[in-house]
Order: structure tokens, then C-alpha cells, then sequence
């Protein structure tokens, strides 16, 4: 009896072990400034789930969990309250967005840095208009004990990419323009 008992109980300890290494990622970013320029448009936001890259192997290193819909929600959010369109959701509308995310975790000078790369994707019926990258890494702390340690800059790498796309996709307002709408810029 006393062979099972150190099996379940060694079994026991890995699941333990493993299910509490992982980090599960919620970002909410906010807009740290209104839209430059308004598009008088709707917008569809698609999302692909988020490519997860690094977390090098250092000693005690957690896994990162990070689900699509968390950052289609996060995405979705900071563009409504940005404000840069009529409005923003994941029905069909005037424009269609596609956003890919990368999110990469290195390690330099003892401390995590946390980049996040923005690929986007403008498009009108189905017809191509214009696409977009941008990334922005942040430095973290030299250890990931504890979830914050690894969502905090995730959320402001994100926000700052999302700040650097609206800004591009602004600058663009011309080409989001009907041709009625093109009297008021």
C-alpha cells in the first residue's frame, strides 16, 4: 500500500506544481490620449489568438497563459474608448481591422523584457486597404513570482503598441474617408 500512496502523492505534487507556474493574463489598457482624428466609420475588430514566444529558461521561470479572448477584449476595449471611430465591435462594419499579436519574453541585464509586436490588417469589403506594424517592449522586474509581476508590463507594452496603430491608422484618415465624407476633413 504504502508504493500508490507515494505515486498519487508524487503525482499529486507535480500537478500542483505545474498548474501553479502558470500565469494566466488579463489586461485592460486605456487610451492615454483622445484620437487625433475621428473616422465618422464603423469598425470590425478581428483577433487571432496571441503568439506566445521566449520565457527563457531561467531558474523558477512560470508559463505565460494568455487567451484570445482576453485580447480581443483588451483590443476591443482601448479602440472604444479611443474614440477614433463611430464605433468599434466584432460585427460586421464599414472597415475590418485584423490584428496579430506576438508577445515576446526575454531576459537582459537580469531584468524580463516584454515586446509586444502589433501586425494589422485594414480592410473594406474584403478588399485590402492598408497594413500596419508596430511593437513596443517594456522591462519588467528580474522575477516572476507572482502574476503582476508579468501582467503589468504586458499591459503597457500593449498599450503603447495600440497608442503607435491608432496613431498610424489616424494619420491614414484620408483613406478610411467615404467620398461624401472627404468634404470634412
Amino acid at each position: 500500500m504504502p508504493f500508490p500512496a507515494q505515486i498519487i502523492f508524487l503525482l499529486l505534487s507535480l500537478w500542483v506544481g505545474v498548474t501553479s507556474c502558470v500565469h494566466t493574463i488579463h489586461v485592460a489598457p486605456l487610451p492615454d490620449s483622445p484620437p487625433s482624428a475621428g473616422i465618422p466609420r464603423s469598425l470590425q475588430l478581428i483577433t487571432s489568438a496571441p503568439s506566445l514566444e521566449g520565457a527563457d529558461h531561467r531558474p523558477g521561470i512560470t508559463l505565460l497563459k494568455w487567451s484570445q479572448s482576453d485580447l480581443h477584449q483588451a483590443i476591443l476595449g482601448y479602440l472604444q474608448q479611443r474614440g477614433t471611430f463611430a464605433s468599434v465591435s466584432g460585427e460586421p462594419g464599414d472597415l475590418t481591422l485584423r490584428v496579430a499579436t506576438k508577445l515576446s519574453l526575454t531576459s537582459l541585464r537580469g531584468l524580463y523584457h516584454y515586446r509586444i509586436v502589433l501586425q494589422g490588417e485594414m480592410s473594406e469589403a474584403e478588399q485590402p486597404i492598408n497594413s500596419y506594424h508596430v511593437e513596443q517592449t517594456v522591462a519588467g522586474s528580474s522575477v516572476r513570482w507572482v502574476t503582476d509581476s508579468d501582467r503589468v508590463p504586458i499591459e503597457t507594452a500593449l498599450r503603447l503598441a495600440l497608442e503607435d496603430l491608432t496613431g498610424e491608422i489616424e494619420k491614414d484618415r484620408p483613406l478610411y474617408l467615404k467620398p461624401t465624407d472627404k468634404s470634412g476633413q
